[in-house]
């Protein structure tokens, strides 16, 4: 099978180094790509939001299926040019990438399916939580517990033009649950959970996401099939009947509250950083799951998980997620993947035979173990051996974890 993997971000080094793995892969290609992916493939200089570039590089390649990483390419129409062009592709259309496109969007199919999510506020006043309505590459969310923290959110979500919504605050822990999905069915992967704050303690602003693990103690596989039949299920059916079918990853934001589990938010693709701390877990063919799910045929799939555990720790630069940095040299990656480490390239470039800098999150740092504590370890020992001016980490990825704490779902 030949396959074409759009975006360029850590995300798809994931997927491309997974996709590798699989037995029915002849070829795999990549638009962008990035000097990661470009060791499983070959990259082609096109952005990911040209879609009619897009469009014309699968048909030169003749690609059996064309999988779509980011978001923006997915809410702005790439899949809707692909498709009547006779191009299978994993990933949903303009309609159902909404989910995330936009908030207002995503609360009305949630009401209407009946999943229990944060209740919407008509006035916003601390406390709350201020969300852009359309996308904002992970750092349109604010909690705000303080007038000043409110005064702040709102000004930072009306620069963006668009709209917003504002919904009571929920406390619990956060968890991501993935699900390949065909349109009508769901195939959950294994739970994870994410770190969205710049810094230890979960201070500071949101960002894309600074470190994640998987898989999540306390819960286990039946537990995620009854929270992917209580919250996907219901919006893959209601999507259905407005004439919206989603085909892709459907990735649900979950807080786990005193009163059950509520949908924070809905995302139409693979997590980030999310999806490095999962595939090197998962059990099964990732690429015929994709494909079945593209051609509505995903009855019969099935993807486990193996055992042990991932933790992944994002490096990023310096004034991230402000401004992100160009051009400072890497070194060390060789020596973590000798570490045993896998070293995911979120933000590189190559300039000459110097691997660079090119991002806000430059590298996901992935190490695996028997155990959350053994794959910590392994993913900060082989972080400790990169360097670039001004990298920046968090310290407590997946330490409440390591220490024994078990998360547990009530009224899923």
């Amino acid at each position: 099978m030949r396959v074409l993997l759009v975006g360029s971000g850590g995300r798809e080094h994931a997927l491309a180094w997974k996709l590798a793995q699989a037995p029915t892969l002849t070829d795999l290609h990549a638009a962008p790509g990035s000097p990661g992916i470009a060791r499983f493939g070959e990259c082609h200089p096109i952005r990911a939001e040209d879609y009619e570039g897009q469009l014309a590089l699968a048909h030169s390649l003749g690609v059996d299926l064309v999988v779509v990483g980011p978001e923006a390419p997915l809410v702005g129409g790439l899949v809707d040019v692909l498709r009547p062009a006779g191009i299978a592709a994993f990933g949903p259309s303009a309609a159902a990438a909404a989910i995330e496109g936009s908030k207002s969007f995503a609360k009305e199919v949630l009401v209407a399916a009946g999943v229990p999510t944060a209740e919407p506020l008509s006035i916003a006043r601390p406390p709350c939580v201020v969300k852009a309505d359309g996308l904002a590459a992970g750092k349109g969310v604010h909690v705000c517990r303080s007038q000043d923290e409110l005064d702040t959110a709102l000004r930072a979500v009306t620069s963006l033009g668009g709209g917003f919504v504002v919904e009571e605050l929920l406390e619990g822990p956060e968890v991501s649950i993935f699900a390949v999905c065909d349109g009508q069915d769901a195939v959950p992967l294994v739970p994870a959970q994410d770190y969205k704050r710049a810094f230890d303690g979960d201070a500071g602003p949101n960002t894309g996401g600074m470190g994640s693990y998987a898989p999540v103690p306390g819960l286990e596989p039946d537990v995620a099939e009854e929270l992917v039949d209580t919250i996907h299920r219901p919006v893959l059916a209601e999507l259905a009947e407005r004439g919206a079918p989603f085909i892709g990853l459907l990735f649900a934001g979950l807080m786990l509250t005193a009163d059950g589990p509520r949908v924070l938010e809905f995302n139409c693709r693979f997590g980030d950083p999310e999806t490095q701390s999962v595939l090197p877990l998962l059990e099964g063919d990732l690429l015929e799951a994709l494909a079945a799910a593209a051609a509505g045929e995903l009855a019969g799939v099935e993807l486990g998980a193996m055992p042990g555990a991932a933790v992944t720790v994002v490096l990023a630069a310096s004034r991230y997620p402000e401004a992100g940095d160009r051009g400072a040299t890497i070194t060390g990656v060789d020596e973590a993947e000798a570490a045993g480490a896998l070293v995911f390239h979120a933000g590189t470039a190559l300039q000459g035979d110097r691997l660079v800098t090119n991002g806000g999150r430059i590298l996901g740092v992935t190490g695996l173990g028997a155990t959350v504590s053994a794959a910590r370890a392994a993913a900060y020992g082989a972080a400790d051996l990169i360097a670039f001016e001004g990298v920046r980490r968090r310290e407590d990825v997946a330490l409440a974890a390591a220490d024994g704490r078990t998360f547990s779902v009530s009224g899923a």
